[in-house]
């Protein structure tokens, strides 16, 4: 009998950062190692054992949290040994992490610090016309307390959903360690669905009609319209712009940006990390065209505007050019350039990083 307990080794982090990966298929003919964990190299082929276990090892691998699949006769499955597991919506094939370990913990590994709570909220979306899933991050203490928190709304990538911050991008527990050192204030961390879809294993299956786009036309109204004042009826927050932050990767970031930027009397905090603007992607021209008419009474509206992206990201120059027209219209914008390409490493010292920048009137009282 299989349990979790007699599974499978894989993958097996050795103490000089190399790694062995392992999967059972004996009737498999090829099966290939791929994935970020490559670093950019191509499929690694494994190899084929009499117990019909394939096996590779690589590395060394440079310490960080890295995704990977198994490619079986040309179709990619995630690892069953490895319970770390990257949740995508419909369309999308579930990939696998590995973390290989630096030599003191990193800022999104638990510490022996409070913990905040991540709580999965059903709610009736009018803007969707079906029930959906919001996950919620409450900081340590929130229930005990009386206080009253900011809120940071913070966005998904495409092909992800919900709960991607968390499982992918381990927001909680990077909040727990900010707001533990004291680097940041506490916050409550809202992370909806930003695709059009229904929240899975809520009933039978509803598709909506009429999405053509990866910018969902319905989201902004549901965010605005459904998430935003159920937050604001059922949590302990501070309902008002200076205590209301919207930030986002890739496709979250192109909807942080234009949602924000286009309700500055609800968001004093607008961030985009890596986003999914200009060319084929979110069209800001209008929007642009609207904040640089304006950049007095822009800037007075935000606290913080922040555009960041790695170097080898295919979105750089759109992240780059659309910060540069900011610029040059006289709006105060954080533009932030790192090295790496489109990938969680990125995104997770984004949201350590700007985390520690937000509500600077409760940090201040």
């Amino acid at each position: 009998m299989n349990t979790p307990v007699t599974a499978l080794v894989s993958p097996e982090v050795h103490t000089d950062r190399t790694v062995t990966f392992r999967f059972r298929a004996p009737q498999a003919t090829e099966v290939d190692l791929v994935g970020e964990v490559l670093r950019g190299a191509p499929p690694q082929r494994m190899t084929k054992g009499e117990d019909g276990v394939w096996t590779t090892t690589i590395g060394p691998v440079p310490p960080e949290i890295w995704i990977y699949n198994f490619r079986v006769q040309g179709v990619d499955v995630p690892d069953p040994g490895n319970p770390a597991v990257k949740p995508t919506p419909p369309g999308a094939a579930m990939s696998s992490f590995v973390e290989v370990p630096g030599d003191t913990p990193a800022f999104y590994d638990v510490a022996a610090v409070p913990h905040g709570d991540v709580r999965m909220v059903l709610y009736d979306s009018k803007a969707m016309g079906v029930t959906r899933w919001l996950w919620i991050y409450t900081p340590p203490g929130y229930d005990r307390s009386s206080q009253r928190y900011p809120v940071l709304y913070l966005l998904h990538g495409n092909g992800e959903a919900q709960n991607g911050w968390v499982m992918n991008g381990r927001a909680n527990i990077i909040l727990d360690n900010v707001i533990a050192s004291r680097q940041a204030v506490p916050m409550i961390v809202v992370m909806p669905q930003g695709h059009a879809l229904q929240g899975a294993n809520v009933g039978p299956l509803v598709r909506l009609s009429g999405e053509t786009s990866m910018f969902s036309p319905r989201f902004p109204t549901d965010l605005l319209e459904d998430v935003i004042p159920l937050v604001e009826r059922t949590y302990h927050v501070r309902a008002d712009a200076s205590h209301r932050a919207i930030a986002g990767l890739s496709m979250g970031g192109g909807q942080a940006l234009t949602i924000g930027l286009s309700n500055l009397d609800r968001f004093k905090y607008v961030l985009g990390y890596s986003a999914a603007v200009g060319g084929q992607y979110a069209d800001t021209s209008d929007l642009l065209k609207t904040v640089l008419s304006r950049p007095v009474q822009v800037n007075q509206a935000l606290e913080l505007l922040w555009v960041s992206c790695g170097r080898q990201d295919f979105l750089f120059q759109n992240n780059k050019q659309f910060a540069d027209a900011l610029t040059a219209g006289g709006i105060k914008v954080t533009y932030h350039e790192t090295e790496g390409a489109h990938v969680w490493s990125v995104w997770r010292r984004n949201l350590f990083e700007t985390a520690q920048l937000l509500f600077s009137d409760d940090r201040r009282r």
